[in-house]
């Protein structure tokens, strides 16, 4: 068997997903491809063959892609083993909306072979770095891949935030919390706060306040060297930092967070090259009907020349009929 090999990560609570790894398994293993799966999951599967990780980062280094089986939510758990060893990851959609997937569950056969052959290319999303200090001492720091969210912890009242950008104060607001985000993560969280939609090539940080009490408090699209913060106001209900729904540091009143951009990018394993816009119609089922696309004009004829337009285009460079050079 080679030394090639391909780390499998499957939301086990689904029986979609367990047949579905024990597919990919067994083609995989077909090819002699060594399959990884994590001791977590290990049971579940029931794989024969397969080697069994610790849910670690090391499971993920020395592998050529991680193949997640699940939603967004499990390609997120798999971006935690995959960042820093910068393997791939390639997500195939057995949720709903599946946002960060590749593939699709139909398309699952298709997919391995892909893996098989080396067919696929990889791109990198921006990652945000995460610090929250208190009185000038680090108490907690993390990352994430969609959004850091500042969110109150008490639900009958308003946390009370200073926004600063790159050093500067910019707004107070009385809200339920602020969303950090990505690119990636603007069709998130940040989008359901009503923030905009960013292309995934475009690097910016976006930040957008939750149903904030306040004048100005419109979604901002800062620049990707921006540092970011957040600063709970003594006297306001703790808050809770959630990154990427999943990563949780508490927030006290009078701490402060700090977001810029991430030191480590996540990596994507792509099978098409489907422009961004088409994925937004597919994944929100958007109406395009109607849409003609840029309409050609019709390639008009050449009218006859008279004799006269003959005449003179005979005569263009300074040479007559019958005229000749000396």
């Amino acid at each position: 068997m080679s030394k090639r090999s391909v780390l499998v990560v499957a939301h086990t609570g689904r029986p979609e997903a367990i047949r579905s790894a024990h597919l990919v398994v067994e083609r995989l293993s077909e090819a002699g491809i060594r399959v990884r799966v994590l001791d977590g999951e290990a049971e579940e599967i029931g794989a024969t063959g397969v080697e069994v990780m610790p849910s670690t980062a090391a499971a993920a280094e020395d592998a050529e892609v991680v193949m997640v089986l699940g939603g967004d939510g499990t390609l997120l758990r798999a971006a935690d083993l995959t960042r820093t060893a910068g393997t791939p990851l390639l997500g195939v959609n057995l949720g709903h909306v599946g946002f960060l997937a590749e593939a699709e569950r139909d398309d699952l056969a298709a997919t391995v072979d892909r893996v098989v052959t080396r067919r696929y290319d990889v791109e990198e999303r921006m990652t945000v770095d995460v610090v929250v200090r208190l009185n000038g001492t680090v108490t907690g720091h993390t990352w994430a891949l969609n959004e850091a969210s500042i969110e109150k912890a008490e639900r009958e009242r308003m946390l009370e935030v200073v926004a600063e950008i790159d050093g500067r104060p910019l707004s107070n607001w009385g809200c339920d919390g602020v969303v950090c985000a990505t690119p990636t993560g603007s069709t998130a969280y940040a989008f359901s706060a009503g923030g905009p939609v960013v292309w995934p090539e475009v690097e910016a940080m976006l930040v957008v306040p939750i149903s904030a009490h306040s004048l100005f408090a419109r979604p901002l699209v800062v620049s990707p060297r921006s540092l970011v913060a957040v600063e709970v106001l003594p006297g306001t209900p703790r808050a809770v930092l959630w990154c990427d729904g999943r990563r949780t540091l508490d927030v006290p009143p009078g701490a402060r967070v700090e977001v810029r951009r991430g030191a480590e990018p996540v990596r994507l394993a792509r099978l098409h090259l489907t422009p961004f816009t088409d994925r937004l119609v597919t994944k929100f089922g958007l109406p395009v009907t109607g849409w003609r696309g840029r309409v050609r004009q019709p390639a008009r004829p050449t009218p006859p020349l008279e004799d006269s337009q003959v005449a003179d285009a005979s005569t263009i460079g300074g040479e007559a009929p019958g005229e000749q050079r000396g």
